[in-house]
């Protein structure tokens, strides 16, 4: 299911969404613009490669420095192709502005920084062998969709989803239908990828799974209602 339009609408500019998708088209073109010898220099630099905090002395014997923490977050920063780019920033773009919206632009940046982290950490948990280097945006965009499922969980969100790769059949579910179903397929995902070879690439299903989860838990906290104090009778006593 592909998704295209939500029906919420924004009043205010979505500066911290539009900067957040700029600077992610800058560093993949920065990527693009490396030689083959730097790009992986690159990639080794500012990429989760989880091996390099479940096994540091492993590690150290390569050169990574195991205390260096600064890829949990810059490595949601980086893409891995031009079609993983482009399917994240629109989803970026389609659910960050009502989010940035009803936080303002400084919690959700924050917000935003939060949900890549854990989903980073989540990855790296159910992961600690695996010696591929893990990059995208998609922990935090997914910690964006459970913010947007706490925030309007009955807005409407129209997807698209091709039949045979030819006939588009568009249809519109709430959100917490479309989140719920995305939500279902990335535990099957990640329960399937349990016991992967440390080798093996694909989806980094622990990173969505960790950043909706924390996205979801921010949200519920951000929106709790305070507790009502219990009315006294005048024979009442403390």
């Amino acid at each position: 299911m592909i998704p295209f339009r939500v029906a919420v609408s924004t009043a205010t500019s979505p500066v911290v969404t539009m900067s957040l998708i700029v600077i992610n088209i800058a560093v993949y073109f920065i990527q693009l613009g490396l030689s083959p010898r730097k790009a992986n220099e690159f990639i080794a630099t500012y990429a989760l490669v989880p091996a390099v905090y479940g096994h540091p002395a492993a590690a150290r014997a390569y050169g990574f420095d195991p205390t260096n923490l600064l890829p949990i977050l810059s490595n949601t920063f980086m893409h891995g192709g031009a079609l993983h780019l482009i399917v994240n920033m629109w989803t970026l773009w389609l659910f960050g502005l009502p989010v940035e919206d009803r936080l303002g632009p400084w919690r959700f940046l924050l917000f935003y920084l939060t949900c890549g982290a854990a989903g980073s950490i989540a990855h790296l948990l159910f992961n600690l062998d695996s010696v591929v280097p893990a990059l995208g945006a998609s922990g935090a965009i997914a910690g964006v969709l459970g913010g947007f499922t706490r925030f309007h969980p009955r807005a409407k969100v129209a997807v698209v989803q091709p039949i045979f790769f030819i006939f588009p059949l568009i249809f519109h579910l709430p959100a917490v239908i479309f989140t719920g179903i995305w939500f279902l397929f990335q535990i099957l995902g990640g329960w399937s990828s349990w016991g992967d070879s440390p080798t093996g690439g694909g989806i980094a299903w622990w990173a969505h799974i960790g950043g909706f989860a924390a996205g979801l838990a921010i949200a519920l906290w951000l929106t709790r209602r305070p507790r009502q104090p219990r009315r006294r009778g005048p024979w009442s006593r403390r």
